[in-house]
């Protein structure tokens, strides 16, 4: 059989004219395919060419005479389009039929919403690109969870499975209360939980697409001194990861849960990779697929980018230095492997470090309280199992 060797400008065609399913399988063909694909000029020219929608989900909320079902709002901004600037496209849960608070989403473009009728939490599983959706039962009354994710573990047939977190039962929580506890960024502390002794454990519940229902897991047992700090987790490479912190140690703890064993594994971070001072950042991202972690010092103004390889071993990816007039904004996640993206209460800013080019987006005087990335088609899926 002849080989060829294309070269990356052929590769850059072929691909971007590829459908979104068929570009994600060819990142496996080698590093260089691979690479290509997360840059950010072929992904605008992918989506422009094959009509997929890449971009940031922001939930926004106005802070005043509102409740909270009627001062949330969910906004869609994208570098990708066909103009130089970032688009914003509002109202984009609209669709639904009442106003919900963003939980978590999937790269793939699913997106799990809740809105609070009388008391109890319901949830929304949607494809907006689509708008579809269907609504997930209700899991046990008795739980309130303070942290919810999501993964896809397959696409033909879809299956998804949301992990649920509570360290409380029977706790009565007030729609205020509800709207702060579901994964806010602000503000970036630890999250609080009861101390009953020195081990603490987080009841576990699964919701599995396959079965359409909720079933519960084994606790996760952990101990009163580790906190979760506060952010979402990071769906990659068949699992959901939390970074934790551990007070006595003083150390941080990455948490894994394989979404095919729905097993718990937990490792320490290199010493390389703990933060030098209080003030400064570190969180784990997706980076190219992979498990990734950010490290910034507030200090030197420096960003370093490490990625968890197959092997297990954390390897520096990126060393680069941050806009010295941006330093106070917060570092959220990568769009592609040369934009980094930030957000502070009010904007969102795609920072492409190799061409230093900074693009700033408002949502038309609104806080911004998270951002969450979706790259998906517009084809109907089956969200729900007949």
């Amino acid at each position: 059989m002849a080989s060829y060797d294309f070269s990356n400008d052929v590769l850059f065609e072929i691909f971007s004219r590829a459908d979104l399913k068929t570009m994600k399988k060819c990142r496996v063909l080698s590093k260089e395919c691979k690479d290509l694909t997360y840059e950010s000029t072929f992904m605008r020219l992918h989506s422009q060419r094959i009509s997929t929608m890449v971009g940031y989900l922001l939930q926004c909320s106005k802070n005043f005479g509102y409740s909270w079902r009627h001062r949330l709002s969910s906004n869609f901004v994208s570098i990708a389009n066909s103009g130089l600037e970032p688009k914003l496209t509002p109202k984009f849960l609209s669709f639904l039929p009442e106003p919900v608070q963003i939980v978590a989403t999937v790269n793939e473009g699913l997106v799990l919403c809740s809105t609070r009728l009388h008391g109890e939490n319901r949830f929304y599983i949607c494809k907006p690109s689509t708008q579809q959706w269907e609504l997930i039962p209700a899991p046990n009354p008795r739980f309130y969870r303070s942290k919810i994710s999501m993964l896809v573990l397959g696409s033909n047939p879809l299956r998804f499975k949301i992990v649920g977190l509570s360290d409380s039962i029977d706790d009565k929580h007030s729609e205020s209360d509800s709207e702060s506890d579901l994964d806010s960024e602000y503000p970036d502390k630890e999250v609080n939980h009861r101390v009953v002794s020195d081990e603490n454990f987080w009841h576990c519940e699964i919701f599995d697409s396959k079965s359409w229902e909720w079933k519960q897991s084994e606790d996760l047992k952990l101990t009163y001194r580790d906190f979760f700090r506060k952010r979402q987790g990071v769906s990659a490479c068949g699992g959901l990861h939390w970074l934790i912190f551990n007070r006595e140690q003083d150390k941080d703890i990455v948490l894994s849960f394989d979404g095919n064993k729905e097993e718990w594994t937990m490792a320490s971070l290199p010493n390389s990779l703990r933060r030098k001072e209080y003030w400064d950042q570190i969180a784990l991202v997706s980076c190219e697929g992979n498990l990734g972690l950010v490290n910034i010092d507030f200090k030197t103004k420096m960003v370093d980018v490490w990625v968890l390889n197959y092997e297990h071993i954390w390897i520096r990816k990126h060393t680069m230095n941050l806009i010295k007039e941006r330093y106070l904004t917060r570092f959220h996640s990568f769009y592609g492997a040369d934009t980094l993206v930030m957000k502070d209460m009010w904007s969102v800013y795609f920072y492409n470090f190799k061409t230093q080019k900074f693009d700033r987006v408002t949502a038309d005087n609104q806080d911004i309280d998270a951002a969450y990335f979706i790259q998906t088609d517009f084809e109907s899926v089956q969200l729900k199992p007949e």
